[in-house]
């Protein structure tokens, strides 16, 4: 046995364990290729949402959901007329707001119930607040329902962009 079996093998690598880590994600975070980071996030470039017209100020009831998809035709949306104002509410009271209806949990199509003011998963009975932007107040979703960002053009509601992820995808807009 000369000395060169017994040295540990690790002592001839020519870089540490930590800066092996470091060189490899900063290579990879120019690359684009994070696991778990969208393409366009790792990227830097801009998402570009459609504007798409949602239904008229004046059809918009307290209680009374309206179903649509944005950004595309794969996504579920929904837009309410609320009691009050809340975040990102638009309307003459700001409380005109839409969400994705894709449960964070499981991908699930929540709901809403106007008894209880939530929306509601029947998968999972995971419970949404969409006076509180979408945050989940009970059950098993891992965040907040993605909130639809929309503008009054006219009189009519418009759909121009989306806050959080949608469920099951790496980016909004495919």
């Amino acid at each position: 046995m000369t000395d060169d079996d017994t040295r540990d093998p690790r002592d001839a690598l020519p870089v540490s364990r930590r800066q092996f880590i470091r060189i490899t994600l900063s290579g990879s975070l120019a690359a684009g290729v994070v696991p778990g980071l969208p393409a366009a996030a790792a990227s830097g470039a801009a998402v570009t949402y459609p504007t798409i017209d949602v239904a008229p100020l004046a059809s918009i009831k307290p209680g009374m959901p309206i179903a649509f998809t944005y950004p595309d035709a794969s996504s579920p949306a929904v837009l309410l007329r609320l009691k009050n104002s809340a975040p990102g509410g638009v309307g003459p009271d700001a409380s005109i707001v839409a969400y994705s209806t894709l449960c964070t949990h499981k991908g699930c199509p929540v709901a809403f119930r106007p008894e209880r003011n939530l929306l509601i998963c029947p998968c999972h009975w995971s419970s949404f607040d969409p006076a509180k932007a979408g945050q989940m107040v009970i059950g098993q979703g891992s965040e907040a329902l993605p909130q639809i960002t929309l503008r009054v053009s006219g009189m009519v509601v418009q759909a121009v962009g989306v806050t959080g992820l949608i469920y099951g995808r790496e980016t909004n807009v495919l």
